[in-house]
């Protein structure tokens, strides 16, 4: 929590306000069991109907000032603990976008969601009870054992006994419960990983009739969630049997007690209902600073979560060269990389070198699973390759700032993203001041005019979250034309054509080679039909490149790339290759 706190300050000023508050709340229900006192010994004895209207009256009184005062607190506690949590929010949603791929992928997009959300909301619910129970709780104990010493006497001493045993008994129940919070929440992280995984692959569990399968994986999960929260459920359940016996065994004590000493004329009878009053009120404030001990194994569990997120580093770090320092344009270039994702037992690329200039199309292409996207994924530094180094325009890319280095680069991933919105928003994520005329223009080059000029709104159509109301080429169109938008100097297509006709390809191709002239490309493919005009092909086959140079030439040289030609475009249109 020291971590957390350290990054977002609570308000001195609010919590002093509140501490009034509280204390002035305090101060008047201690002030009630005194005055009843008064009421029974002056009043109710004497028959003095002045003297119990005239305490009635100061009791209501007091008692409408404490519920305006007691409102104005709960308001401004859950005030503070509303800002603090939205301050954290933010934190958090900040540390996670400065996160490089490899700290995605070690804690996983479930427990991200799960950290940003439902722990931040326990960590609140925690601050608010603490900021009003935590403060109000020790103030009435110590008010209340001050006001009975003064009223009781003798009487008082029941709580010698009774407190240390309440406290023995609830710390007992909170060391016990607390082993499971952290489970609680791991367990929490499980479901949600397999909740996400099951509605985005939805289609793919209908289309294979797997329901049964995935409800029985979700419900074996769901079961141990329930069995561990069942367990931690088991052990709370004493709390309130444990206070209740103490506090009825107490109650009996002191009124035994009193009604001994009222017998022999010790104790008047007033002095004996407010005595037992300010008991109750003693044991009620240590209940009720048991139940914010109660919430704070989880609360710290939970904490524990976000600062791991807080204080987990980017392995991207910013360097600080200076673009306009760059000794070339628009160029790329690979010496000798190798790279390999976190955990992975090998590395996905071995030793890759070669070089993209302005005006070139780069393809590359290979089997399934052989490295081609990490290629691209090291340009934007996506990861950081384990040796070598990739350069852009002459200078190594973690010299850069990271936010000047993507900016340079238009980057179409594999899995087209849009977001919830419009046609017209979703193209200016790639160039916030974007104009109509520039959507047209990128959209025309990358062929999402031919379905954007058919909608409706046309521009202003509504995108869905995830652009699920498009189908999966028209996706892609709408992904290059983002890129486009961005007029970057590198472009870094990763199999971004696949979902597309042959048509609607060969169109684009010759769009890009037109419009984008002065600019590097480099792209991943899986037909060859679509990198048949390229500059330069790397063909890669288990991390390595085995094969570099045009169509022709690889015809001639690569035996791997003639096997896919062969395979793809038929052996009668290449033997004359």
């Amino acid at each position: 929590m020291r971590t957390i706190f350290s990054k977002i300050r609570l308000n001195g000023y609010q919590i002093i306000g509140l501490s009034i508050l509280v204390l002035i709340s305090a101060i008047g229900e201690m002030l009630l069991p005194s005055l009843l006192a008064q009421m029974i010994n002056k009043g109710v004895a004497s028959a003095s109907e002045k003297i119990i209207f005239i305490v009635t009256v100061v009791m209501a009184g007091i008692t409408v000032m404490s519920c305006i005062v007691n409102f104005l607190s709960v308001k401004l506690a859950t005030r503070i603990s509303t800002e603090f949590s939205a301050k954290l929010r933010t934190e958090v949603f900040t540390k996670i976008q400065s996160y490089s791929s490899a700290e995605l992928d070690r804690f996983g997009i479930a427990s991200l969601v799960a950290r940003s959300t439902s722990d931040i909301m326990n960590v609140q619910n925690f601050l608010t009870m603490l900021l009003r129970i935590g403060i109000l709780a020790p103030m009435m104990a110590v008010s209340g054992l001050v006001f009975s010493a003064a009223t009781g006497g003798k009487v008082s001493s029941v709580l010698t006994v009774a407190i240390p045993v309440l406290l023995i008994g609830l710390s007992i129940i909170v060391v016990l419960a607390s082993k499971y919070s952290i489970k609680l929440r791991q367990k929490l992280d499980q479901i949600n990983g397999i909740f996400l995984e099951s509605l985005e692959g939805v289609r793919v569990i209908r289309a294979f009739n797997k329901q049964k399968k995935e409800s029985f994986r979700f419900g074996k999960a769901n079961e141990e969630y329930t069995q561990t929260t069942v367990n931690a459920g088991r052990i709370t359940s004493f709390l309130m049997p444990v206070i209740n016996v103490i506090f009825g065994v107490t109650t009996a004590a002191v009124l035994g007690l009193g009604a001994g000493y009222v017998e022999i004329g010790a104790m008047e009878v007033g002095s004996l209902v407010a005595n037992s009053q300010y008991i109750s009120m003693v044991l009620m404030a240590v209940m009720m600073f048991a139940m914010v001990i109660m919430m704070f194994p989880t609360t710290y569990a939970c904490s524990g979560r976000i600062a791991e997120v807080l204080e987990t580093q980017s392995s991207i770090k910013d360097g600080d060269f200076q673009t306009e320092h760059r000794p070339l344009r628009s160029t790329v270039e690979f010496r000798h990389v190798t790279f390999a994702y976190p955990g992975a037992d090998e590395p996905i690329l071995k030793d890759i070198s070669f070089e993209s200039h302005p005006g070139e199309i780069t393809a590359i292409i290979g089997g399934t699973g052989r490295g081609k996207s990490s290629i691209l994924k090291l340009i934007p530094r996506l990861y950081d390759p384990l040796f070598g180094s990739v350069l852009v325009d002459g200078v190594d890319v973690k010299k850069y700032k990271v936010e000047e280095l993507r900016a340079m680069i238009g980057y179409v991933p594999q899995k087209n993203v849009l977001f919830s919105g419009d046609i017209a928003s979703n193209l200016n994520f790639g160039k916030e001041s974007g104009t109509e005329q520039e959507w047209k223009r990128a959209a025309n080059i990358a062929c999402a005019d031919e379905f954007i000029e058919k909608k409706e709104k046309r521009y202003h159509e509504c995108i869905t979250q995830g652009g699920m109301n498009l189908s999966g080429g028209q996706r892609q169109r709408m992904a290059i034309a983002r890129a486009i938008m961005k007029s970057p100097e590198i472009y870094v297509f990763d199999d971004s054509f696949s979902a597309l006709d042959m048509k609607t390809d060969k169109t684009l191709r010759r769009n890009l080679k037109k419009n984008l002239k002065n600019a590097t490309v480099i792209m991943v493919a899986q037909r060859i039909s679509s990198i048949l005009d390229a500059d330069r092909i790397l063909v890669i086959d288990d991390g390595r490149i085995i094969g570099q140079g045009t169509h022709g030439e690889l015809m001639k040289t690569c035996a791997l790339y003639r096997e896919m030609a062969e395979i793809q475009l038929g052996k009668e249109n290449i033997k004359d290759e």
